[in-house]
């Protein structure tokens, strides 16, 4: 598919859903605010791409996205017509994770020298370009339930709905972190140069990270359901567009082509395929 359509399309489905996820009567310079923060994620991202682009690097594409989270959510919590304690542990959370994962990731990428996805990508303006606004859709879509949230004026009482959705966030926020903490160290271990991580939360699933990513999200939207009504409901996509993104796009297959590739001919790495859950941990 085309540079252009793709960015056509990164664009205007998220922009779309965030115009109907809005709260009535909420806006910001005279539209929709949900939509204005949307438009200013990929706005972010595109002026994040023009230094990136003209030094070929990537070292600060993931720190871009982690901080254009939190420039949404704070930016939401101002201009909300009022904000009480659910609303605030909502933008709290997507904060703490966004922080969190924006160093890891920054620190993983400046560690290693550079990531290998981007190789083929960098050079290319159009491709480089794609590769920024996915991310700009990656923001918007994975935060769309919890802007919703902090947007809303509705005030409905925190239920079991709410304390599940924040468990859920809890439980995949915990994985996700000992996950990526577990394979920090053991690559950190000279002992275990090219080999592949197999304890831990890893003997468990191939992909715990993952798991823990798309269970988290999912608690958010779940904390959503409270405060949403019409179209409001289409911010429910998010957790699945977090999952199809992770297991069927850019996530799992990309990781698993690499693993053939490295170690496709060890019996090791062939039973531990067949023996161990790909995305679900097993118990």
């Amino acid at each position: 598919m085309k540079p252009l359509i793709v960015i056509a399309l990164a664009v205007m489905l998220p922009c779309s859903i965030a115009a109907l996820a809005n709260p009535s009567g909420v806006t910001l310079l005279g539209w929709p605010a949900l939509l204005v923060l949307a438009v200013g994620a990929y706005c972010l991202q595109w002026l994040a791409f023009i230094p990136a682009r003209l030094g070929e690097t990537e070292r600060f594409y993931d720190l871009t996205g982690s901080m254009t989270y939190m420039a949404i959510t704070l930016s939401a919590v101002g201009v909300s017509p009022s904000t009480t304690w659910p609303q605030w542990l909502v933008a709290a959370l997507v904060i703490i994770w966004a922080g969190r994962l924006g160093r890891f990731l920054f620190e993983r990428i400046h560690q290693a020298g550079g990531d290998q996805r981007f190789d083929h990508i960098k050079v290319s303006s159009s491709r480089f370009l794609v590769a920024w606004t996915l991310q700009g859709a990656w923001v918007v879509m994975t935060s769309c339930a919890a802007v919703t949230v902090i947007l809303s004026s509705a005030q409905p009482p925190v239920g079991v709905i709410y304390a599940v959705g924040a468990m859920c966030w809890l439980v995949g926020f915990t994985v996700e972190v000992v996950a990526d903490r577990q394979k920090s160290q053991f690559r950190a271990d000279p002992r275990n140069e090219g080999s592949f991580i197999n304890t831990g939360l890893w003997a468990r699933s191939r992909h715990p990270n993952y798991f823990g990513e798309i269970l988290l999200w999912s608690g958010i939207a779940v904390m959503a359901v409270p405060y949403l009504s019409g179209t409001q409901w289409v911010v429910l996509l998010s957790p699945l567009f977090v999952y199809g993104l992770l297991t069927r796009v850019s996530g799992i297959p990309t990781l698993a082509r690499r693993g053939r590739q490295l170690w496709g001919d060890d019996p090791a790495y062939q039973s531990y395929l067949a023996q161990t859950p790909r995305l679900i941990p097993r118990l």
